[in-house]
């Protein structure tokens, strides 16, 4: 398949998806939309838009060229190992997602990263088109990331192109707040990241943000002890305290990184958002509707 007509399937997989999960959200939706849905779609899509664009521009080339020269040149930690086939792609597989978790957590806990990955978080809801709403800096900056990630585990074209599709689509498909029946969701959520566990990741409570980083696998974050199942999407409220009133609109969202930064975790009236463990205890060893 030509590198246009995988493009062009990749696309048409990843739209129509979103328009099936942006249906589903409306029918049937797990948490009550906060806001007006269409002031906030048309600002997600403006800056999802400005972030595909550099993808497009910055991302898709220089991933291509690393791509190119690991694979002429068989670098990497698994082109060294030459293990078989089969195995060969299941551990580039895990290994890109595994990367990705710890690139993730980067955006989480480096100063300068995060004044740009706020912009996703500051939506004050969750839904399908916050999936690929990320400042276009934060992408540009992520090309270093994706040729280092390439070049390190000696990723195949093939294994990419393959790990691209169920990466974006898994993006879409955890950010969506499309109501599963919750014994089907904590079925699936042993294997992949739903919308319940990533629905906490967006929350205003600080240790609940900083939970929950896995993509597509959620098993990262049961290694690295940062799993948080138990909260119900009933209590959670969106965004970031200091930027939850004021900066849901494309200009302030886009000019924000740039300028001074506020008390994250403050409300502007000085309190912090906090959950109370005790109320959660009974909850602590499942998913909570």
């Amino acid at each position: 398949m030509s590198p246009s007509v995988e493009t062009f399937c990749r696309i048409a997989i990843l739209v129509a998806l979103f328009l099936v999960l942006f249906g589903l959200e409306s029918m049937v939706p797990l948490r009550r939309w906060s806001r007006p849905r269409f002031p906030r779609l048309i600002v997600n899509l403006l800056i999802s838009t400005l972030a595909i664009a550099t993808a497009a521009i910055i991302v898709v080339p220089a991933s291509t060229i690393a791509l190119e020269r690991v694979s002429a040149q068989h670098f990497g930690l698994l082109s060294w190992l030459r293990l078989p086939a089969a195995l060969d792609f299941v551990a580039r597989f895990l290994l890109m997602d595994l990367t990705f978790y710890y690139w993730h957590r980067a955006n989480h806990t480096i100063g300068f990263l995060w004044r740009f990955h706020n912009v996703h978080h500051i939506d004050p809801d969750l839904d399908v088109s916050t999936a690929f709403r990320f400042h276009f800096c934060e992408v540009a900056f992520s090309v270093g990331f994706r040729v280092a990630q390439i070049a390190a585990i000696g990723v195949s074209p093939l294994t990419f192109a393959i790990y691209e599709l169920v990466f974006q689509s898994n993006t879409l498909f955890q950010h969506s707040n499309v109501r599963l029946p919750i014994g089907a969701e904590r079925l699936l959520n042993r294997i992949l990241v739903s919308p319940r566990m990533h629905g906490i990741h967006h929350s205003q409570v600080r240790r609940e943000n900083t939970s929950n980083f896995s993509v597509v696998f959620p098993w990262w974050d049961w290694l690295h002890k940062t799993l948080r199942l138990n909260v119900p999407q009933s209590l959670i409220v969106f965004g970031i305290p200091a930027y939850s009133t004021d900066s849901n609109y494309v200009g302030t969202a886009l000019v924000a990184p740039f300028g001074r930064q506020r008390e994250y975790w403050r409300m502007l009236d000085r309190t912090t958002p906090q959950r109370n463990d005790a109320s959660l205890q009974a909850l602590q060893t499942t998913m909570a509707e």
